[in-house]
């Protein structure tokens, strides 16, 4: 049964509702940190099979893990400075925790790579509601290591806060280390947060197979964490959490011990009931307290709902705003993380956070609601593109044309293809903002060409050329071929479409196009759509608004549009007024080139120089043509194909660049 909640906005936290504008940009933090968190940073592995044992799982996704790492993900993700403090190996595991950080704007100042171990794997899978075995893979891995000596005083002091937590209390080296950095952070007026962060077999009180184990009573394991409490600013557990840290056998006996030592906040977290703060004296009832209200939603997987809930909580806290803001912040994290399967990728973004507190969901799965999906995918995409320069070399029966012409093996079209992709690296020269369009069927090669360069992006089509109704290249089953594509490539489709076609035929590329853009989210690919209207039917200002508007109106909400150039400003007007409407986070138009001469795109160029929502472009065979005849017929050499098609490139991005008023770097 569906439902649907809604919150009244207070007036504090209606002014804390930013626009986009105003989100820290992920990847860009400048200034002073927020917050750091210190200890574990593994990979998870996820099992992709929903409802079956571990030993069953055929499939696995990566992320990052570890109750740290996630944190600081949770909260670059919600706008705050954030930093990690812990080692990771010198491997390909280690490098990917560093990137992916980066990507997500986290500061990896204070990670240390160790040499000597590797980095924690951790692989779990969902069996069953809120159950999810696990096994943790971290014998002498590598943020176990950390010491003393990776804990840098200036650093430390460099934040507002710092996050310990408890996992890293169970070894003397990283104890110490934790320890470190509580004085430092208490010396220079900084605020100190445990997260006591329980796994029992993670202290060698449970087997390897007990992953899930959540309470274990252990003396030793109290002791440690009770040293700790006086130094705290804002302590935050389980009930079976608060109960190791204090030793006490009771969640009311616990919450007045830890009073008993320690002036902070203490939060308790409930699941699905939500959260209670106390900020002063414990009394005997329990619900005396802050109580932050739960939500209504499914319980997916439960693993990692709590570092969601701590980023929220942090946002809040650290942001200023009241204990019940804060707390309304923390459970909805939490709410979104227990409705998705991973744990620090499917955290939400300020963004998304601010559009379901305002508007709530009808949906009792939150991954199943469209609206907020794709906030969550346009405010976490790879990185920013603002402008786009691409050498589209994806052509296959253009080529194939061309090599029946000069009587040319098209088996030659496969080398010709990585001489394009030299030319266009040869103008890019490592450059932001140059991509390029390669396909499966002549493009392997140059694919592997391609990934030399340091590119900024890659488009490739898997339509049948020339198609009409739309029909894919290889197979119809869309999604089997997208698994296997590197993630940062990005899925082309060339449509014929026009508003005015017969209802049938539009029913069925309709079809098409949604079926396309539900697999493109489910494999996590990028998408551009590519809408030619004028090969079939009149173009006017409104024909491509007209079809825009109708894709939209499906649902279809691609991360590119790629255009012909149309007659008028006010045809780019509509468009842009269209795109905006329905997908503000719309990475933008390409232009495409068809064959048309330079002087045509130049002046396509110019038309578009008032019409922001236009990236860049897009253009083959203006770039290729001629050099793939000459060389196909064997009458010019690899160097002067190249040095032919990097000639035309460059002068293309000149004229794209001087119509905006720039120069190339």
């Amino acid at each position: 049964m569906e439902f649907v909640f809604q919150f009244v906005e207070s007036s504090n936290l209606k002014k804390q509702i930013e626009t986009r504008e105003n989100v820290v940009t992920r990847g860009a933090q400048t200034g002073p940190l927020d917050v750091i968190a210190i200890g574990r940073a593994s990979v998870d592995l996820y099992g992709q099979q929903i409802g079956s044992r571990l030993e069953d799982i055929a499939t696995f996704a990566k992320s990052v893990g570890g109750c740290p790492a996630n944190i600081s993900v949770g909260t670059a993700r919600l706008g705050l400075r954030s930093a990690l403090l812990t080692r990771v190996g010198d491997e390909q595991m280690g490098r990917f925790i560093r990137e992916q950080l980066v990507r997500e704007g986290v500061s990896v100042e204070g990670i240390t790579t160790d040499k000597e171990r590797l980095t924690a794997l951790v692989l779990l899978s969902v069996e069953d509601e809120g159950v999810s075995p696990m096994i943790f893979v971290r014998t002498d891995c590598a943020d176990m290591a950390l010491s003393e000596e990776d804990v840098d005083e200036a650093f430390v002091a460099s934040a507002r806060a710092i996050v310990v937590t408890g996992t890293h209390f169970s070894r003397p080296n990283s104890e110490a280390a934790q320890l470190k950095a509580i004085r430092i952070a208490k010396a220079n007026g900084r605020k100190v947060v445990f997260d006591v962060d329980y796994r029992p077999n993670l202290w060698g009180l449970a087997g390897h197979a007990e992953g899930f184990e959540r309470y274990v009573k252990s003396d030793l394991v109290s002791s440690k964490m009770r040293q700790v409490l006086p130094d705290c600013d804002l302590i935050v557990g389980t009930e079976e959490e608060i109960m190791i840290a204090s030793g006490a056998d009771d969640v009311l006996g616990a919450l007045k011990a830890i009073r008993a030592v320690s002036k902070a906040a203490i939060v308790l977290k409930r699941g699905a009931k939500g959260c209670i703060v106390y900020d002063g004296p414990i009394t005997d009832d329990l619900e005396d307290g802050i109580v932050g209200e739960g939500f209504p939603i499914e319980i997916y997987n439960v693993l990692g709902a709590g570092d969601a809930f701590m980023s929220g909580l942090l946002r809040g806290w650290l942001g200023g705003e009241s204990f019940e803001t804060a707390a309304t912040w923390a459970n909805a994290c939490g709410a979104f993380a227990v409705s998705r399967l991973l744990c620090a990728p499917e955290y939400p973004t300020f963004e998304e956070l601010q559009f379901f507190l305002k508007n709530g969901s009808k949906h009792h799965a939150l991954r199943k609601d469209e609206a907020i999906n794709h906030i969550h995918w346009a405010t976490t995409r790879r990185g920013d593109i603002p402008s786009l320069m691409a050498f589209a070399c994806d052509h296959r029966v253009q080529l194939e044309e061309i090599a029946a012409r000069v009587g040319a093996d098209p088996k030659r079209i496969e080398a010709f293809k990585v001489l394009a992709v030299k030319a266009a690296a040869k103008v890019a020269n490592g450059r932001d903002g140059y991509g390029m369009l390669l396909d499966e069927k002549y493009g392997r090669k140059a694919m592997f060409e391609f990934a030399k360069h340091g590119f900024a992006w890659l488009g490739r089509p898997i339509e049948l050329p020339g198609s009409r109704p739309l029909r894919f290249e290889f197979s119809q089953d869309i999604g089997s071929q997208l698994v296997d594509w590197p993630v940062d490539h990005c899925i082309k489709c060339l449509c014929f479409y026009h508003p005015d076609d017969p209802p049938a035929l539009k029913q069925e590329q309709q079809d098409k196009l949604r079926a396309l853009f539900k697999a493109s989210r489910k494999v996590g690919r990028e998408l551009l759509i590519e809408i030619i209207a004028g090969k079939h039917g009149k173009l006017d200002d409104d024909t491509v608004p007209r079809a825009l508007d109708e894709l939209y109106a499906l649902g279809i909400k691609p991360d590119w549009w790629k255009l012909e150039p149309q007659a008028s400003s006010a045809a780019w007007a509509a468009i842009e007024a269209v795109i905006t409407e329905n997908d503000p986070w719309c990475r933008g138009v390409v232009l495409l080139g068809l064959d048309a001469p330079q002087e045509e795109l130049e002046a396509a160029f110019t038309a578009t120089a008032n019409a922001p929502i236009v990236k860049g472009f897009a253009v083959g065979r203006t770039i290729f043509a001629d050099a793939a005849e000459k060389w196909l017929a064997g009458k010019i050499s690899d160097d002067a194909a190249i040095a032919d098609m990097a000639r035309r490139f460059a002068s293309l991005t000149e004229a794209w660049l001087a119509a905006r008023g720039r120069k190339a770097a």
